[in-house]
């Protein structure tokens, strides 16, 4: 009797972005190289002494530039991210202290670092759902947050796994014709369940008159089911900004995002997201202040059960102690440690490659995977897709062996991509971080050992986030903190370093 094998879609070709200049000296690098031959041959018509003394700070400012880590980066950046570490703890901006007794102004709980300065409102969107709107005054960024309740994956056809991801392919494709649009993120937040959820679901309904053994069995479900259960939240930030040298109103911003909402979440339906809605700013500002303080998760969602709401405002959603440290950060009841992506699984995977990174952890308080999206735009992406295609034909013609074995790999993929991307697919580069929350920290390096665990087998490499746990905390959260807008160092600059 024969059996028909069965297809499983695989998916993959994302390739890291080529780094411009000769090997791993970066674009600077190959400017000063060249630069210092062209000044050592002038200085050799001089005398050879001259050509000696051109020539060695030119080597000594070199090897630094070209010796880097598993995640690219060099000397100079690990250098200057532990001085900038040293002076942030000189300076004592490495502790946080808010509400009455602080000596902030205000006497209020604001979140800290770089979501201090933030400021929330609320509008309306086209079905009059409130929907919550963060402004970031510093970079002029608005962001807003779509909650999002996703199918699963467990009994679910391949084919339709597959179209749920060609759909979310879609979605992305999408971004790169959202005006004004800087960057996007979707978390998936897991937490052991409070036991109080199903209860006040359960509870109320119980009818007065029922029998004693089915109101037993009830409530004996109710006492135990939540003790092996876990909650799951899914966000997805937005962050726009205006145009270069322009300036907008607020009101005006608004509406046009509001006018936008209801086709971003019929996308989101359509790719497998479940019932789809807007955040409103209370909402927004309970997640946060569940992340700096897990303690409270119950009496949140008690009070939105019994009470139909909090009533929490964003200045009052921060941590009133936090202390970071070089591998933690210490915040109200919780200490939370962050991993960055270094590499992403590499050949071709399956859909449910992340499945166990996004599941609950046994053991930690809370866990938040943000995978971080920024969108090119169509003009840019056929540059990038041509040029990584004309690099890698270069690089399969001019190898040998194995070299051009791999290099021909890389021609096949770089094709690929440009064929898609000429049929219209989009172009987005993405990254992903990992955030655990555990109670005390005895507790993490248990947490530490759990998160190798899941990172081997959903094949991703993640290094933490060393002396600076406090922003990459940030970053997970669906706050539309994006570390490419945060950073002194412009990102044209830092692809030539």
């Amino acid at each position: 009797m024969a059996t028909e094998a069965v297809s499983h879609p695989t998916y993959g070709n994302w390739r890291r972005p080529r780094r411009a200049g000769l090997g791993p000296l970066g674009l600077l690098g190959t400017f000063v190289i060249f630069g210092g031959l062209v000044a050592t041959l002038l200085a050799s018509l001089i005398s050879l002494y001259a050509a000696v003394i051109v020539f060695v700070p030119v080597v000594l400012f070199l090897i630094p530039l070209a010796i880097r880590t598993q995640d690219g980066r060099n000397v100079y950046q690990l250098f200057s991210l532990r001085v900038s570490w040293w002076r942030r703890k000189a300076a004592g901006a490495h502790l946080y202290v808010s509400g009455p007794l602080s000596a902030r102004p205000g006497g209020r709980f604001r979140p800290p670092g770089l979501l201090n300065k933030v400021n929330a409102s609320e509008g309306r969107d086209a079905y009059d759902r409130p929907f919550g709107i963060l402004h970031h005054p510093q970079r002029d960024l608005y962001t807003i947050v779509l909650g999002c309740d996703p199918d699963g994956g467990s009994l679910i056809d391949p084919d339709q796994v597959d179209v749920w991801v060609a759909l979310w392919g879609e979605w992305l494709a999408r971004l790169s014709h959202e005006p004004g649009l800087k960057g996007a993120t979707v978390i998936v937040e897991t937490a052991p369940d409070p036991g109080t959820r199903l209860a006040h679901e359960v509870l109320p309904r119980i009818h007065p008159n029922a029998p004693a053994a089915a109101r037993a069995v009830m409530e004996e479900v109710v006492e135990r089911y939540p003790s092996a259960s876990s909650e799951m939240h899914t966000y997805v930030t937005l962050t726009y900004g205006n145009p270069a040298g322009q300036k907008r109103r607020k009101e005006d911003v608004m509406t046009e995002l509001a006018i936008r909402i209801p086709g971003l979440l019929s996308g989101l339906v359509a790719a497998g997201g479940g019932a789809a809605y807007p955040l409103s700013a209370e909402r927004i500002a309970e997640v946060v202040r569940v992340a700096y303080d897990p303690a409270v998760a119950a009496d949140v969602l008690n009070a939105r059960a019994l009470e139909g709401g909090t009533g929490l405002e964003w200045d009052d959603a921060g941590p009133a102690v936090a202390v970071e440290t070089v591998n933690a950060y210490q915040h109200d009841s919780g200490v939370s440690r962050t991993w960055m992506l270094t590499l992403a699984p590499r050949g071709t995977v399956r859909s449910s490659v992340l499945r166990g990174m996004l599941e609950a952890a046994p053991g930690t308080r809370r866990k938040r995977v943000a995978l971080v999206y920024r969108a090119i735009d169509p003009a840019t992406s056929a540059r990038i897709v041509e040029a990584d295609r004309r690099s890698a034909q270069f690089m399969a013609t001019s190898g040998k062996g194995m070299v051009q074995a791999r290099a021909a790999s890389e021609v096949r993929a770089a094709e690929q991509t440009a064929n898609e991307e000429a049929a219209g697919a989009g172009l987005v580069e993405f990254s992903l971080m990992l955030t655990v929350t555990v109670d005390n920290l005895e507790e993490l390096a248990d947490a530490s050992v759990t998160v190798r665990n899941l990172t081997a087998a959903s094949r991703v490499l993640m290094r933490p986030a060393d002396r600076m746990q406090a922003a990459a905390f940030s970053c997970t959260l669906p706050a539309g903190i994006l570390p490419w807008e945060q950073t002194l160092v412009p990102h044209e600059l830092q692809e030539a370093l």
